[in-house]
């Protein structure tokens, strides 16, 4: 089940612990992320890329139309992943982008962190969830040590998409809280 925990940058301490998707769209809404529940297309486990992205392709039609994105793919991260722990560590680091970061979690599941205005919203997305995290929003991501997550990754440019890391510690300070 999605989850939103927002705490305070500086204490730590929970402002906010939502299972409503309603009200975690309308919290994140309010620093610039859309947040969004869609309707899981009916497919095998481990369906494969192209008929991920065609069981979509009339809800990707009209969010890339929206955004201007060019492009969509699909990103698949299992632990057995010969890569598996590196890809972790690289997306376990706080950093941003030049570009939002779009992504529809099709199985799976894994926590965007988004450090923003004093305070860290830590929204746990789950299948059938929809996150855009805007361009230069300071944030990190975890899909935990043995992650199980196909996901749709949509780009306006995917050069864009290059991790400028913070440099803080941020991430360590505030790890995953998982539902």
């Amino acid at each position: 089940m999605s989850r939103l925990v927002v705490h305070d940058a500086n204490t730590q301490s929970v402002l906010q612990d939502t299972q409503d998707p309603a009200e975690i769209a309308r919290t994140l809404a309010a620093i610039g992320v859309r947040f969004e529940r869609w309707e899981v297309a009916d497919l095998p486990a481990g369906a494969d890329a192209e008929t991920v992205l065609e069981a979509y392709r009339p809800r990707l039609n009209t969010l890339m139309g929206e955004t201007g994105a060019g492009t969509a793919d699909v990103i698949r991260l299992t632990a057995d992943h010969p890569q598996a722990e590196a890809l972790r560590a690289k997306f376990l680091a706080e950093h941003r982008h030049t570009e939002d970061e779009v992504r529809f979690f099709h199985e799976g599941a894994g926590n965007f962190i988004l450090n923003v205005g004093g305070k860290v919203y830590d929204a746990h997305c789950t299948r059938g969830d929809l996150i855009s995290v805007p361009a230069d929003t300071h944030h990190w991501f975890d899909a935990g040590e043995k992650p199980n997550v196909t996901a749709l990754r949509i780009f306006t440019d995917t050069t864009g998409w290059t991790p400028h890391y913070t440099g803080t510690d941020m991430s360590e300070r505030f790890p995953a809280r998982t539902a």
